[in-house]
């Protein structure tokens, strides 16, 4: 039996974020795992200790081919110092090899160091074509010699017309939204609850991050705000029992209500949203603008149309099936 790895970019994870995107990235190797043998192994955390790496792991290690890494902020133009986006080092890179990456983005973008491309060069296939979610992150894998393919976030594979065109475009009478605590503006973040009190009935606020209910607390206003509980699954429960609008500042929780057709508007606080607003037409408007354009934008009829280049994705995947 063939044995397979998935690089599990969720376990350890602080962002339930990263469980979406595990979730996504399951439905979609679903086929290509198929009756195989599959190990997870964590990308936050240290994968073994050096005393682990006996004969017996090794051998194990080397017959899992592909090793597929799930999706995330993994590329980094700096990895010399150990990251919780991969906790990976030269020596673990030996056998911790053969990767192939699966809408894996750039959360550093820039000139990789030799360091980096030294440890990429070791951890990765030379053999298979790289998934990545954006046009940044391909130029540079391919900037350090590996072929890269963008097919954009692993949680977006699903949204084709048909899917789009299930998503409202008029407002809700309820709203949830998110908050994130590493990339905190108190003056807008408090703009954006006054606006959604002042148009929504009900206001809702999913916990995505270690952090984010605790920076709820720290902002006015809230006392109407109805806590969901921070699981994926009280989230997408949530979802599918209560027709909602979502606007906030985590992608992956826009991206989510967007799968269980709801309508989002993304507000951006990072480079990963506005590239994607840019290569596959999200819902998004910068949070700096929420003052001139959030309660206009949310009350006009918005149409979800994501577009993804489904040849890109057909023709990764057709590298793992065998005819």
């Amino acid at each position: 039996m063939e044995k397979i790895a998935l690089l599990n970019t969720a376990i350890f994870s602080f962002n339930q974020g990263d469980y979406i995107i595990m979730e996504s990235a399951k439905k979609q190797l679903k086929d290509i795992v198929a009756k195989k043998f599959v190990i997870e192994i964590p990308t936050h955390a240290i994968p073994l200790h050096h005393y682990q790496y006996n004969k017996t792991m090794k051998k194990a290690l080397q017959e899992m081919n592909p090793k597929f890494v799930c999706g995330t902020n993994l590329l980094n133009k700096n990895m010399l110092k150990r990251r919780t986006t991969w906790n990976l080092n030269l020596y673990e890179a030996k056998y911790i090899n053969n990767c192939v990456f699966l809408g894996v983005g750039a959360g550093n973008i820039g000139k990789i160091n030799w360091y980096t491309k030294k440890l990429l060069k070791r951890a990765l296939s030379t053999e298979y074509i790289h998934s990545v979610r954006d046009e940044e992150s391909k130029k540079m894998l391919e900037s350090i010699g590996f072929k890269a393919i963008n097919t954009g976030c692993v949680t977006l594979w699903n949204f084709d017309k048909e899917h789009c065109n299930k998503i409202p475009t008029k407002k809700s009478s309820k709203v949830v939204f998110t908050l994130t605590d590493y990339k905190k503006d108190k003056q807008k973040d408090q703009k954006l609850i006054d606006i959604l009190n002042k148009n929504y009935e009900e206001v809702y606020f999913w916990v995505q991050g270690f952090g984010d209910l605790n920076y709820l607390n720290e902002l006015e206003n809230t006392k109407n705000v109805q806590i969901i509980g921070s699981s994926v699954k009280e989230y997408t429960d949530f979802l599918q029992k209560y027709e909602c609008d979502f606007i906030g500042t985590r992608l992956h929780a826009g991206i989510k209500a967007m799968q269980e057709f709801r309508r989002a508007i993304i507000l951006i606080v990072d480079n990963r949203a506005r590239s994607m607003k840019r290569d596959y037409n999200l819902n998004c408007i910068e949070r700096e603008n929420i003052d001139n354009e959030l309660e206009e934008y949310l009350n006009k009829e918005i149409k979800t149309d994501i577009q993804i280049n489904f040849k890109n994705i057909d023709l990764w995947k057709n590298q793992f099936v065998i005819n």
